[in-house]
């Protein structure tokens, strides 16, 4: 076993999991309670009225082949939003332990370490510095209550990656500490490799990957935590036994075959042309102060008047999301690529409208 275990709650290791039916498809299912029958309509491949195989096999070979790991490095659950919940509610103990996270950033560690009774201690990014890791922070926060580290690259919502350097410095200072989580659900529209061919060299790394962006997949709901196999096996503990819906896995299996990734690949390249495009277009429209570089498909504005730039989105009939709450984002929208027609006609709309201040 492997010592980073030690750091998870003892209750967790000490739990007897759930024990679901049997999967063995070979054979009539009279075991699970489910109706014989399918329903009227049910077209699906494996039949709705049947549970789901607890982390299917030929989706977890799969994930790994597509992520370069080994299957038992792999936990599938819905987004990576699971993954973090699990994270959570196995590391840290309610009114004990806690997670270490850098605003401004996706706001779901925070809140599954509120659900959890986790405390949350914010250790902001570098807005000087284009948003940078503030390393000696992070590793000052770390006392020994800390459990979970939230590393996000690229960053939501600033777009920008951490630097690779930063990443390893905290793997190596926390080794026998805390976990390190590295969130790369934008990963695919950056420039950089994957921080899960480090997994073999720190066995205190967990790195997040998710279908819905790159993949076009976000209504399947299906994310992969990649992690050392006696993470991912306490995990296995502890996630509902049917997490991902049968409609779902079919929907990635038929997705992510070479054709589908290649497609993939090519609309990452338009989603990447047109970031650059829509930068260059906004950098000279009145009222915009700063575009943030972004390694991710969105970008982060700043503006002289935020409920202006708004309003002119929802004059040509599109919506951009409002991030003037976080951490140093006061003046701030980010703004997802979309087709080039709907950037047309957002640039359009801007550059027609009153949003200087």
């Amino acid at each position: 076993m492997s010592r980073v275990l030690e750091l998870a709650r003892p209750e967790i290791r000490a739990l007897q999991p759930y024990n679901h039916a049997a999967w063995e498809p070979h054979l009539e299912r009279l075991h699970a309670n489910e109706m014989p029958w399918r329903a009227q309509g049910d077209n699906s491949v494996a039949g709705l009225n049947r549970y789901p195989e607890p982390q299917p096999a030929e989706l977890i070979e799969c994930l790994a082949a597509l992520y370069g790991v080994e299957p038992a490095q792999v936990l599938a659950g819905r987004g990576s939003d699971e993954a973090i919940d699990l994270l959570v509610r196995a590391f840290c103990r309610a009114g004990q332990d806690s997670v270490v996270v850098c605003p401004p950033t996706f706001g779901m560690y925070a809140v599954a370490a509120g659900i959890q009774g986790a405390a949350v201690k914010r250790v902001p990014l570098r807005r000087d510095a284009g948003f940078a890791l503030d390393r000696e922070g992070v590793l000052a926060a770390c006392t020994p209550d800390v459990k979970l580290v939230f590393v996000c690259s690229p960053n939501n919502p600033t777009g920008n990656l951490v630097e690779r350097a930063d990443v390893e410095a905290l793997l190596g200072a926390l080794s026998d500490r805390a976990l390190v989580v590295v969130d790369e659900a934008y990963v695919e529209f950056a420039d950089q490799p994957s921080f899960s061919e480090h997994l073999a060299d720190h066995p205190n790394l967990v790195v997040l990957r998710t279908l819905s962006k790159a993949y076009a997949l976000a209504g399947a709901r299906v994310g992969a935590l990649l992690a050392h196999p006696d993470i991912v096996g306490l995990l296995r503990r502890i996630i509902p036994p049917y997490a991902l819906p049968s409609p779902s896995v079919e929907s990635a299996l038929a997705l992510l075959g070479a054709p589908q990734r290649a497609f993939a690949a090519a609309r990452i390249e338009t989603i990447l042309a047109e970031r650059a495009r829509v930068a260059a277009a906004l950098r000279t429209t009145p009222g915009i102060k700063r575009i943030w570089p972004s390694d991710a498909n969105f970008l982060l504005v700043e503006c002289d008047d935020v409920a202006a730039v708004l309003e002119a989105a929802r004059s040509a009939n599109l919506i951009l999301r409002d991030v003037r709450r976080q951490t140093g984002l006061e003046h701030c929208v980010r703004i997802s690529i979309g087709t080039p027609e709907q950037n047309d006609r957002l640039l359009g709309a801007l550059a027609g409208a009153e949003v200087a201040g």
